[in-house]
């Protein structure tokens, strides 16, 4: 799923709108943003600068749930289930790891 990150949203109340979402879960379901991450520290990763300029590139990937996440300039989410990436597949199973 990818999305944008609406102007009135927090990044990480939008990574765990997606992620509920791609799941079929409820939020309340998943487990805390907090066991992956500092959900203020995220946020603050992708404000806007203390002058008020807004901060430009940077992209952040990490594994919450059974999803893989991907934040780009803070505007843009992509939330893959762990299934469909076949590095997450590698990770978790060593014998079905690509060898390169």
């Amino acid at each position: 799923m990818d999305s944008e990150i609406g102007s009135d949203e927090s990044v990480s109340a939008a990574v765990v709108r997606a992620v509920s979402a791609v799941e079929g879960r409820n939020p309340g379901a998943l487990p805390p943003l907090t066991r992956v991450l500092d959900p203020d520290a995220l946020d603050l990763l992708f404000d806007p600068r203390a002058d008020g300029e807004a901060r430009t590139g940077g992209r952040l990937s990490f594994v919450y749930s059974r999803c893989r996440v991907t934040l780009d300039n803070g505007e843009f989410l992509t939330i893959r289930p762990l299934d469909d990436d076949p590095r997450a597949s590698a990770d978790r199973d060593p014998d079905r790891a690509e060898h390169r």
